[in-house]
């Protein structure tokens, strides 16, 4: 914890924590205005310092990983926004198929060094460009899977009184409540610190990793990777398909200032050069409105919008 004013300025010193700094170079959509305070702490003892201060000051506190699947205001954001995509490192056990990840572990990284080691479970993920933590709160997925199918609990640090912060804690997936994209951590006062996963060992090495290459090679082919965005902005609204919705209306190649709807997925909104945050914002309201207007469907969106009046 922050016994005084040498430990704040030790981590200011050590580059951990910033003043006005762009949140454009932490989102995946290279757009978003100042932190009024940005800090990225190496474990988690900086954590519970970093959240002791800002409780201290009144500061409200964001969490953010790789900034996939999200907006941030043009604005920027008030208080302390903690990005914790210092916090990398993972241990698998080829035998047992139980592995840890620290929530700043990018998941394309997790899921080669499983399939390397013969361990099934986490094929799907990837190409997704988000961290573990993440991956926890909001239950990503894709290709069939999803973390919920594998992840068997949480080490997270509980923010939920308001003049102390806890140490550690373990939460389970029947905790969690998982449903499609969507956990009880979200809006929670839980902060993932770490992530435990069981998958299955015993498969061949060979035959997982080009699995795994497989997913990877479909991904880059069939979504627009050479563009900043954010993966898929909305939800699928089951049994329909957002992107053949919004393809279906011609919405393809529509743009607002620089951010356009993808021509090689539809569900993807792209930064096409110099976009601001409240063009992707506005062609998201437009999207929504056009499927609400000819198809009677309320899109939802994945990504979580930050520093604007309304969120999601």
């Amino acid at each position: 914890m922050f016994t005084s004013d040498r430990s704040l300025n030790a981590l200011i010193e050590a580059g951990v924590l910033q003043q006005q700094v762009s949140l454009a170079d932490y989102t995946t959509w290279r757009v978003g205005g100042p932190a009024q305070w940005l800090a990225e702490p190496n474990d988690a003892e900086q954590c519970l310092s970093l959240l002791q201060w800002a409780q201290a000051e009144g500061l409200t506190t964001r969490v953010i990983g790789a900034g996939s699947n999200l907006l941030i205001a043009d604005a920027g954001l008030p208080g302390l926004t903690l990005c914790l995509r210092r916090l990398q490192g993972s241990q698998l056990d080829a035998e047992s198929g139980q592995v840890k990840a620290l929530a700043g572990e990018p998941l394309p990284t997790l899921a080669r060094r499983a399939a390397k080691l013969g361990l099934h479970g986490l094929e799907w993920a990837v190409g997704i460009p988000g961290t573990v933590g993440g991956a926890a709160a909001m239950n990503a997925g894709a290709q069939g899977g999803s973390t919920a199918d594998c992840l068997t609990s949480v080490e997270v640090i509980d923010r939920s009184q308001t003049n102390t912060v806890t140490a550690t804690t373990v939460l389970s997936n029947a905790d969690l409540a998982y449903d499609y994209r969507h956990s009880l951590l979200q809006g929670s006062d839980h902060l993932v610190m770490a992530a435990h996963f069981q998958l299955e060992p015993g498969h061949d090495a060979k035959e997982l990793m080009r699995k795994t290459s497989g997913n990877l090679s479909h991904r880059t082919t069939t979504q627009p990777y050479q563009w900043p965005s954010c993966g898929s902005v909305f939800r699928n609204p089951e049994p329909e398909k957002a992107g053949q919705l919004i393809e279906g209306l011609g919405l393809k190649g529509k743009r607002i200032g620089g951010a356009e709807v993808s021509p090689v997925h539809a569900n993807f909104i792209v930064n096409v050069g110099e976009a601001k945050a409240d063009d992707i914002r506005t062609l998201i309201d437009f999207v929504q409105n056009e499927v609400k207007r000819v198809h009677g469907i309320t899109l939802h969106p994945e990504v979580k919008r930050l520093g604007f009046q309304t969120t999601d």
